[in-house]
């Protein structure tokens, strides 16, 4: 069997480096891609230690041309390429009209043009690797609008809509896409975050469940496809309330969790 292969962005941290390190104990070949080459080189120290395999590299999201010359670096000659995970991200969080433009362009060059960079540029990897799969990590910020996370929750609506159209269009060629919807997670991404949301809710996920939701997720589609995967119960039931609820209760209550 071909070795399989895991290229994860924002893997210095976090959920990608959780995600990192789960996969390279599982047998894949991991990818770690990040701006921060320090923390890169920890993960990768980490990985070789208990014999797995690590690869790494500086990546900006927002640069197609980095993308392009780490995508063809990390697979190949093989041309393989199993899963894609676009995992960087950032998040400014606050009044809107207190957060700077730059801040909000930011988190949507960040947050929507680096996943259609890489998305993108990785297509033709994919297409050539039988059932490869694009894991997209969303955030339950995509169901109604949070106050004091506007253009966050923006930017992740837009990785939905994404997702769910490229998980039909491209199905032809045997790739499947998905999207993972955790709530708040125990990250350097809300250090300090004070907002009406994370105060009702608090913020009680940690990375490593994050990770093992995206391998689970990644074990195949089963007798029912999904495409959206919430993470943690919380999430669950707001992502599940949301498909039921009409308009009107669905502002009422986020009214109502992030008091406004």
């Amino acid at each position: 069997m071909p070795e399989r292969s895991i290229f994860i962005t924002g893997a210095a941290s976090g959920i990608g480096r959780e995600a990192a390190l789960l996969f390279a104990r599982k047998g894949y070949r991991v990818g770690c891609y990040d701006i921060d080459e320090s923390g890169l080189t920890a993960l990768a120290a980490e990985i070789n230690e208990f014999g797995g395999v690590a690869v790494t590299g500086a990546l900006d999201v927002t640069d197609p041309a980095q993308w392009s010359t780490q995508l063809a670096d990390f697979v190949g000659a093989s041309g393989r390429l199993d899963i894609l995970v676009n995992n960087a991200g950032v998040l400014s969080s606050g009044k809107f009209e207190s957060i700077s433009l730059a801040a909000h362009r930011r988190m949507v060059d960040i947050n929507v043009t680096g996943v259609l960079n890489g998305t993108h540029t990785a297509f033709s990897y994919l297409r050539e690797t039988p059932g490869a799969q694009v894991v997209n990590m969303c955030s339950a910020s995509a169901i109604y609008g949070q106050p004091e996370l506007a253009t966050y929750g923006a930017t992740k609506f837009a990785v939905r809509g994404l997702t769910e159209a490229l998980d039909l269009e491209w199905a032809e060629h045997d790739i499947r896409v998905i999207a993972l919807w955790p709530l708040f997670v125990q990250t350097a991404m809300v250090t300090g975050m004070d907002t009406g949301s994370t105060r009702s809710l608090g913020i009680k996920l940690t990375a490593t469940e994050v990770a093992q939701e995206l391998w689970d997720a990644t074990r195949g589609a089963g007798r029912m496809p999904k495409v959206h995967y919430p993470v943690g119960g919380q999430a669950k039931v707001l992502l599940a309330a949301s498909r039921f609820s009409p308009a009107w209760l669905s502002r009422l209550t986020n009214k109502r969790l992030t008091g406004t």
